[in-house]
């Protein structure tokens, strides 16, 4: 808003847009989320019920420490525009509310809208009414505020359709921009968030990606920032990554050799492409990946969406749901994504399949990260070693007839044969299923372990079994 703007907007008062406080306070964050439930609106701080302006004392930190008490206090959490303007030597504060994408939003579990001049408590049937919206569309769904269509780049549109025409095999006449509309990329001809992300025609600070490579824990010999478009993000993480790997040629019987990847190029195409479209965008920090020696680490803001749990996720007992609906949509259509859902369990078999150990899928610091590791599988030892498992040498003639000899073996056979369907599975669901008691599974799992056959990554309440070969 201009100088002049602004004392219009003071002389005429408060309205459904308009809020003026004399200081900052409780009051200030009531009307910041009832705004973000009601169309948006503007808070000008430093003017008294006469609608003179008195001016407020401001640090080089006021302004920062009011969005942290505004982002600290709401839920979803909600970052306005603030900023300060002088009028007749005295500073007056506005802070700019858009509406939230998704809403409800609350202030200390009290959720407030905005209805002529006054904020007022919704009732339990307009709280309900708001999550049946959000539960239908999704973030990214929503209009930007901040840009408009002039943000993006209908180049980068254009490869868009390209992609879709080559998977379809079919040409696309329509309009780049009235095709952007016919899939609500636009909408009432506003820019929706997916879209702005998607074809940003310069740097996007809220697609941050941060990616090292770290010879120590601490000591980065190598690293990129990006901030671009996600189909371009996804390319040029993938770019530095593969920058890094370690590749082996194998000579084989045919006229050209092989090349074997010291990490699973199809794992990490696969985990990059998750982060892009899953990731939270609405969380201020960013994606950071992490090369070692020995592993990468992915990490993501947001943790798992739509309920699901760790535990569900490796059993795969869930049903997916995605955060981001356009974006994820985008990448459908562009056959970057070929079925939802399926990526974790592709990750897992992928790893299987080039003979590393499984990767390590976790919720940390308000986000997800997933560790893909270079340790092969050790075949030739655990096969040679399960060959004499705990077999009895001296065998008691009378044993009678109908009583294996080697129960406990057996038993960890269908321990691990029950391990590899569901990872998850507890001590006392093992014994339950086994008809044993905790103790004697516990005894099981510890002589597994003991050779090899199996790891337990993570804790006994949130980890999951690895199964690091079956028994011959």
């Amino acid at each position: 808003m201009t100088k002049s703007e602004i004392i219009d907007s003071i002389k005429f008062g408060e309205n459904q847009k308009m809020e003026i406080k004399s200081s900052f306070g409780k009051g200030v964050i009531e009307t910041v989320v009832a705004f973000s439930n009601t169309g948006g609106g503007r808070v000008i701080i430093g003017c008294n019920d006469a609608k003179e302006i008195m001016g407020v004392t401001l640090s080089a930190e006021t302004l920062k420490n009011w969005i942290n008490e505004i982002k600290q206090n709401t839920q979803p959490q909600v970052i306005p525009e603030i900023y300060d303007i002088e009028i007749d030597n005295k500073k007056i504060v506005v802070i700019e509310v858009s509406e939230y994408p998704v809403k409800p939003v609350n202030f200390k579990n009290k959720y407030y809208k905005r209805v002529a001049n006054s904020n007022h408590l919704m009732s339990v049937d307009e709280i309900a009414n708001e999550y049946i919206k959000t539960i239908n569309g999704s973030w990214d769904f929503y209009p930007d505020g901040m840009h408009g269509i002039e943000s993006i780049s209908m180049g980068k549109v254009k490869k868009f359709i390209q992609r879709i025409e080559k998977r379809t095999d079919s040409k696309i006449k329509t309009p780049p921009l009235e095709f952007l509309k016919k899939l609500e990329f636009i909408r009432n001809d506003k820019l929706t968030y997916g879209a702005y992300l998607l074809f940003v025609k310069e740097n996007c600070l809220i697609s941050d990606v941060q990616a090292g490579r770290f010879k120590s824990e601490t000591a980065i010999i190598d690293s990129i920032s990006i901030n671009s478009d996600l189909f371009t993000e996804v390319d040029e993480i993938i770019a530095f990554l593969k920058k890094h790997l370690m590749v082996e040629y194998i000579i084989t019987g045919n006229p050209q050799r092989e090349e074997r990847f010291d990490y699973p190029p199809d794992a990490i195409r696969e985990i990059v492409v998750n982060m892009i479209v899953h990731r939270d965008y609405r969380d201020s920090s960013g994606s950071v990946i992490k090369i070692f020696d020995n592993r990468i680490e992915f990490y993501n803001p947001g943790k798992l969406f739509g309920d699901i749990t760790v535990k569900d996720l490796l059993a795969n007992n869930y049903i997916s749901k995605a955060r981001n609906k356009l974006i994820a949509r985008a990448f459908k259509e562009a056959g970057i994504i070929e079925k939802y859902g399926s990526g974790i369990k592709r990750v897992f078999d992928i790893c299987k399949e080039h003979g590393v150990i499984p990767p390590i899928f976790e919720e940390v610091f308000n986000g997800f990260r997933v560790v893909l590791f270079k340790e092969m599988l050790n075949d030739k030892a655990n096969k040679s070693i399960i060959k004499n498992i705990n077999v009895p040498v001296n065998v008691p003639v009378n044993v009678p007839v109908n009583v294996p000899v080697n129960v406990p073996v057996k038993r960890q056979e269908l321990i691990l044969s029950e391990l590899s369907k569901n990872n998850t599975l507890t001590y006392d669901e093992l014994a339950q299923k086994f008809k044993v008691n905790k103790k004697t599974i516990k005894r099981d799992l510890k002589k597994l372990k003991e050779l090899n056959l199996i790891k337990r990554i993570g804790s006994d309440k949130t980890g999951y079994w690895v199964v690091i070969e079956k028994m011959i």
